[in-house]
C-alpha cells in the first residue's frame, strides 16, 4: 500500500449537540460516546484512517468536548520521528467570525486556516458517528484515476432507507449527474440506480451518500470561500451545487456501514457485535480498531451462563445469566442477576472494599449492578449504581419519556451516567 501520510489530511466532523443520542450526549460529545464496551465512536474513523496510512487528522468539535479531548490526548501518540497527529479543533471566536460552527461546511471553512498550513493534495472529510471499516486509500486511488475534483463514498440502500439520505445518480463512468437530499417516497422511482446484481437482489437500488468526501485541496477552498461563502452544510448545499461545476465521482462501497444517529441505531449496532460472525469485525488482523491502552486485569467471571456476550477487560461478573449483551470495562454485576439484550457501558474506576462498605452503610448502592436484578432492552451508562432486586424492562409498550435518572426512547431504557437506583427500583 502506498503511504498517503504526506498527501492526505483527514477532517473528522464531531457533529452538533447530538440531541438524538441524548442522554448519552448529556455530558459528552457524540464522538466520545462509548461503543463496543471499550472504544469510543471517534476511534472508528481514526482507526480507518490509520489502517489506510493516513496519519494526519483533525477532529472538529464544539459541544461537550472535554471527555473527547481527554480521550484523544491519552490515546493517539505518534513517534517523535513521525509527522502523524490527531488534533482537536474546537469552535473558536475570531475577529472575522464571532460565531460557532453552523454546520458541516461551516465547520470545515472556519478550520481551514489551521488545516491549510499543512502540505497536502487531498482532504478527506469524515463523520464522527458511523460504524464501518473502509480502505480510504482505495477510494483516494479511484479519485485520482478518474481525475475527479470531488469523490463521494456511496452505499446502495433500499427504498425504506433512501428517504433518510442524500440520493444521487451517476453516468456509466460513475460521475455524479444529479443529487437530492432526502427524497420523498412519491419520487423515489426517478432515483433508481444500477447498483450491481448482488445489491439489486437485496432490493438496494438507490445510491446514498455516506457523508464521506474526498476534495482536491484547491477545489475545497474555491467552494467554501469563493463560490459558497455562506453555505453551512455539505449535503444540503455544497454537494448539490458542486456537481454542476466540478467533476464529482461516486465511490461505491458495499461493506457494513451504519449511521449511529439515534438511540435505536446505537443500541442495534452494539448488540449486533454479539453475533457469531458480526458484520462489523472487531477480530480482524488487517483492520485493527485502535483505542486507549488501559492497564486493566482480565475479566473475572464466576457462576455465570454466557450467551452471545462480549465482556471487556477489568470486569467482575457474578451474574446468573448474560444473554445478547455487551459489557464494558470495569463492569460489576452481582449474584443472581440476569441481563438480556442490553449494553452495560462499565465504569471509570474501581471502588475499594472499604468504600463499598461505607456506601452501603449510607444506603448508597455499590458502583455497578447489584444482586437479583433483571435487566432487559436497556443501556446502562457509565458509573451507575444499581441496587439489589432492581427491575429494568424495556420494550415497545413503554412511552418515550425523560426522567431525572433515565430516559426511554423507542422502547429502550437508557439509565443516565452516574444514576443511583436504590434497592427494589422498577422501570
Amino acid at each position: 500500500m502506498v503511504s498517503l501520510s504526506k498527501k492526505v489530511v483527514a477532517v473528522i466532523l464531531g457533529g452538533g449537540a447530538g440531541s438524538r443520542l441524548f442522554p448519552l450526549t448529556a455530558s459528552r460529545s457524540k464522538p466520545a460516546v462509548p461503543i463496543a464496551g471499550k472504544y469510543r465512536l471517534v476511534d472508528i474513523p481514526i482507526s480507518n484512517c490509520m489502517n489506510s496510512t493516513i496519519n494526519r487528522m483533525f477532529v472538529l468539535t464544539q459541544f461537550n468536548s472535554a471527555s473527547l479531548n481527554k480521550h484523544i490526548k491519552n490515546t493517539y501518540h505518534f513517534s517523535a520521528f513521525s509527522t502523524g497527529f490527531v488534533d482537536i479543533l474546537a469552535a473558536e471566536q475570531t475577529p472575522d467570525n464571532p460565531g460557532w460552527f453552523q454546520g458541516t461546511a461551516d465547520a470545515v471553512r472556519q478550520s481551514l486556516r489551521h488545516i491549510s498550513n499543512l502540505e497536502f493534495e487531498h482532504i478527506l472529510i469524515l463523520s464522527g458517528d458511523q460504524l464501518y471499516q473502509m480502505d480510504f486509500a482505495a477510494m483516494i486511488e479511484a479519485h485520482k484515476e478518474k481525475g475527479a475534483d470531488i469523490s463521494i463514498a456511496t452505499i446502495p440502500v433500499n427504498a425504506q432507507d433512501a428517504t433518510e439520505f442524500g440520493i444521487l445518480k451517476t453516468d456509466e463512468d460513475h460521475i455524479i449527474t444529479s443529487f437530492i437530499e432526502k427524497p420523498g417516497k412519491d419520487i423515489l422511482n426517478e432515483w433508481v440506480s444500477d447498483t450491481g446484481a448482488i445489491m439489486q437482489q437485496q432490493g438496494r437500488n438507490y445510491l446514498a451518500s455516506m457523508g464521506i468526501y474526498v476534495f482536491n485541496k484547491q477545489v475545497l477552498n474555491t467552494l467554501l470561500k469563493d463560490r459558497h461563502p455562506n453555505a453551512t452544510d455539505f449535503g444540503k448545499e455544497i454537494i448539490p451545487n458542486s456537481i454542476v461545476e466540478f467533476k464529482t465521482s461516486s465511490y461505491q462501497y458495499e461493506g457494513y456501514w451504519t449511521d449511529i444517529g439515534n438511540i435505536h441505531s446505537f443500541f442495534e449496532a452494539n448488540l449486533a457485535l454479539t453475533q457469531d460472525i458480526p458484520e462489523f469485525n472487531l477480530f480482524d488482523n488487517e483492520n485493527v480498531v485502535y483505542t486507549r491502552a488501559r492497564m486493566l486485569p482480565p475479566a473475572k467471571i464466576s457462576g455465570t451462563t454466557l450467551e452471545k456476550t462480549l465482556i471487556a477487560e477489568g470486569s467482575i461478573i457474578n451474574a446468573s445469566r448474560l444473554e445478547h449483551c455487551v459489557v464494558g470495562i470495569r463492569s460489576r454485576v452481582g449474584y443472581g442477576t440476569t441481563v438480556v439484550s442490553s449494553y452495560i457501558m462499565g465504569n471509570d474506576y474501581y471502588e475499594t472494599l472499604e468504600v463499598m462498605e461505607e456506601s452501603l452503610q449510607k444506603g448508597i448502592p455499590r458502583i455497578g449492578i447489584g444482586e437479583r436484578c433483571y435487566i432487559k432492552d436497556a443501556i446502562i451508562d457509565k458509573n451507575c449504581r444499581i441496587g439489589n432486586d432492581v427491575r429494568i424492562i424495556g420494550g415497545k409498550h413503554l412511552e418515550n419519556t425523560d426522567h431525572p435518572l433515565y430516559s426511554v426512547k423507542d422502547g429502550i431504557i437508557v439509565v443516565k451516567k452516574g444514576a443511583i437506583l436504590h434497592d427494589g427500583f422498577v422501570i
